[in-house]
């Protein structure tokens, strides 16, 4: 794609996903229709029906969780606790105090109070993801949340792997059950006979996990707008090499099919060298096939005039990832406006971002971060304000209050602070 030279707008000259013609919103209805009417009857059924296997009870015990983090490999374990740590650090940091505003003897305190029950989706399929129970379970333990379910696709024998397990049981999650797609979503919004309702659904997954999320909002909260399919765009010259911009680029296009991978660059030279460092790459790539359906469908090589307008190109897009790898890239970050993460440098790839730098790596994809931003402690928290009226602090405000309420035309509005203001004519002492 060459926008050298062009002018104007660039929306009608850049490819968006095209949501709506990737899954039928009604297939996805009447899974979540059968789950709600059926309960666990209905979720045995479509498990076995998606994933080719009959799990019988979904639930994990919680001697298998515990028996899975005894058997990891030390070194494993020492990268998950190390991953844990810095991620709940992280959001520890994050986790606003209760603060007070005292506006002429009106005292209101904001409190943040934890939901009381979390729902998290770990996807499965491809590849299995120890990081995303990491990456949904801590923020959700840094909130204050008390209780944590967990759903995960089972694997072709009917079972969940055990470093899954392992980071579940790391994380005190108290629940975990082998169901996945809409069906995992629809039982954490629903419950069923032997799953409790959830206040909260955090976790990525592909389009069809996405739009179940999308169709349950408002029953449940959905954390993060769109945690769909990865997404990655590198801004790159050739003070990054390109061999390290194609591994970039292929790092987040071998999740598979859905994705999109952008290279953005002002120096045509460079983006020829990235092609071929790709291509040289993925003669080798143990996932080659899942990469290669992902670049085939959503992979574009972007030539623009300037590192400005890449900048612009990036806005309009609204990655998931977006790496600035090229020179001048931390004064270029100051004009990024629309992206889930950001790594700066040639140090620092996605995937630092994707197991240890400390945020959620739950990001918001398909141009929703243009609105929406990273999973983090709020999205399991709600602000609930306690509000103090001193009688001095009600004599300050009653007769504002009275205008604006009969301006709304609203009586009892009104007639709530005029009765007060009798008190005080009266001189009682209510």
């Amino acid at each position: 794609m060459d926008l050298r030279g062009l002018e104007g707008p660039l929306d009608a000259l850049l490819p968006r996903p095209d949501l709506d013609s990737q899954v039928p919103t009604s297939a996805v209805r009447e899974i979540i229709s059968q789950v709600r009417q059926g309960g666990d009857a209905a979720i045995r059924k479509l498990t076995t029906k998606f994933d080719q296997v009959d799990v019988g009870a979904p639930r994990v015990s919680d001697i298998e969780l515990e028996k899975a983090w005894k058997s990891l490999e030390p070194e494993l374990a020492a990268a998950l606790e190390l991953a844990y740590s810095r991620i709940l650090h992280f959001h520890e940091q994050e986790a606003g105090a209760a603060h007070q505003v005292t506006q002429a003897e009106i005292k209101v305190t904001s409190l943040s109070q934890a939901v009381e029950r979390a729902g998290l989706y770990v996807p499965g399929g491809l590849a299995v993801y120890p990081s995303t129970v990491l990456m949904t379970a801590l923020p959700a333990k840094a909130a204050g949340v008390e209780e944590l379910l967990l759903c995960t696709p089972p694997n072709p024998s009917g079972e969940i792997d055990q470093i899954v397990l392992a980071a579940a049981y790391l994380c005190g999650v108290g629940e975990v059950y082998k169901i996945g797609g809409v069906q995992a979503i629809a039982a954490m919004a629903y419950g069923s006979e032997t799953i409790s309702p959830v206040d909260v659904i955090a976790g990525p997954g592909n389009i069809w996990v996405a739009t179940a999320k999308q169709e349950v909002a408002g029953t449940v909260g959905i954390a993060a707008a769109f945690a769909g399919p990865s997404e990655i765009v590198v801004v790159g010259d050739q003070s990054c090499p390109s061999t390290s911009a194609a591994i970039d680029l292929i790092l987040q296009a071998e999740h598979g099919p859905g994705g999109r991978a952008w290279l953005v660059t002002w120096n045509q030279a460079y983006a020829e060298e990235v092609e071929a460092a790709i291509e040289l790459i993925l003669e080798s790539s143990p996932r080659r096939s899942e990469t290669l359906e992902t670049l085939v469908e959503d992979g574009y090589v972007c030539l623009v005039d300037t590192p400005q307008q890449a900048i612009e190109v990036v806005n309009k897009i609204a990655p998931e990832h977006l790496q600035l790898m090229c020179e001048g890239a931390n004064a270029l970050v100051g004009e990024v406006r629309n992206a889930g993460a950001v790594f700066l440098g040639n140090w620092g790839p996605a995937s630092i971002g994707d197991y240890l730098a400390g945020p959620s790596h739950v990001l918001p994809t398909a141009g929703t971060a243009r609105f929406s931003g990273a999973l983090t402690v709020d999205d399991f928290q709600k602000r609930m304000h306690i509000v103090e009226v001193s009688k001095s602090g009600f004599d300050a405000v009653a007769d504002a209050v009275g205008v604006l309420a009969r301006a709304e035309g609203l009586w009892a509005h009104a007639a709530s602070v005029t009765e007060r203001q009798r008190w005080i004519e009266e001189g009682l002492q209510p």
